[in-house]
């Protein structure tokens, strides 16, 4: 049930797409720019890019983060990039259909910007070891889908969700929005950072830091700077389960993207090295979602070294802005705020 705040927020991002045609401006899109044929894949713009790039100098000399946080209202954070793609064919009164975990970010992002294009949302969703802010995502989730229901375990919230998909004919989104689909979202954002660096915003960094979870984002990353022909790697931070958050994975996923650019644009794109992505494992912390020590001190570290305070949160930022931290401590990284703070508040 949306309340009159989050009716006004629906209002405002039917405006917004109302507004905007379907296909993409290639005025503000670095995917486009590059390649134009690509403007026959729909699209609905939800969010507003770029996102800006700030310094961390207070923390440390070569640190920078990249703050995806400011690029959508009600909430952005990286899924409203691949929501772009995922979401252009809805329609008033479609369903969509997605899992995710009890406290899922995308879930949540799923629900909220389909309800807004007045589609119903259907989420499977499995548990998980909550933290606060996943018990927040939670609630909000729980008022803003029509229809969710938790597991005990990951297949058994597949197939629940599958067959309601089945049966309404619904639009599918993959878990994390990890499609090659979904994954052009973070092409564009790869992209918009190396336009980013060219433009004199930063220099060029040895790594950029992103959580790993289902693999779209660093996917779509590593296969801009490939595109791009820049030698940048990109640091997948893992927070799920070893055989999901794999370097395997993410490499086939960018693969998977790849040929769906070649075969709309019949440009054969540059080879992905396995060195362009690398797996940092030990900040996991045994349970998806579960808090560490280490990630709760770099988030207080960031919070207070910010004026805005830019907090981060217990199941992917903290632990990824760790693991950054100490990579900073002898290269230059970047390290992309995936997550919206505005998720830490009570719903």
């Amino acid at each position: 049930m949306w309340s009159a705040t989050s009716r006004s927020v629906r209002a405002k991002i039917q405006n917004r797409v109302s507004r905007r045609s379907a296909a993409p401006d290639p005025a503000t899109s670095p995917l486009l720019r590059r390649f134009p044929s690509l403007s026959v894949i729909p699209h609905i713009a939800l969010g507003h890019f770029p996102t800006p790039i700030e310094s961390l100098a207070g923390i440390g000399p070569s640190l920078w983060i990249k703050r995806d946080d400011l690029g959508a209202t009600p909430f952005g954070g990286n899924k409203v990039r691949a929501l772009e793609f995922l979401l252009a064919g809805v329609r008033p009164g479609d369903r969509v259909v997605t899992v995710g975990s009890a406290g899922s970010t995308h879930a949540l992002a799923v629900a909220t910007y389909a309800s807004a294009l007045g589609a119903r949302t259907i989420v499977g969703r499995w548990r998980q070891e909550m933290n606060e802010t996943a018990a927040n995502v939670a609630a909000r989730l729980e008022r803003t889908a029509e229809e969710t229901k938790i597991f005990s375990f990951l297949p058994g919230a597949y197939l629940w969700a599958w067959r309601r998909a089945k049966r309404w004919g619904a639009t599918w989104i993959p878990a994390g929005g990890s499609s090659p689909l979904g994954i052009l979202g973070h092409v564009n954002a790869g992209l918009e950072l190396v336009e980013q660096i060219k433009g004199g915003e930063m220099p060029v960094p040895a790594a950029v830091v992103v959580p790993l979870g289902t693999g779209g984002t660093a996917a779509g990353l590593a296969l801009a700077f490939a595109i791009a022909g820049l030698d940048l790697r990109v640091v997948g931070v893992r927070v799920v389960p070893w055989v999901v958050g794999r370097q395997g994975r993410v490499l086939r996923l960018a693969h998977q993207a790849a040929r769906l650019i070649e075969q709309i644009t019949g440009k054969e794109l540059p080879a992905i090295g396995r060195g362009a992505v690398h797996v940092v494992h030990d900040a996991y912390g045994g349970a998806y979602g579960r808090e560490t020590m280490a990630a709760r001190a770099a988030a207080r570290r960031l919070a207070e070294a910010t004026g805005d305070g830019v907090r981060l949160d217990a199941t992917y930022s903290a632990k990824a802005f760790e693991a950054a931290l100490r990579l900073a401590s002898h290269e230059s990284v970047l390290f992309w705020l995936t997550f919206d703070p505005r998720l830490l508040d009570p719903p």
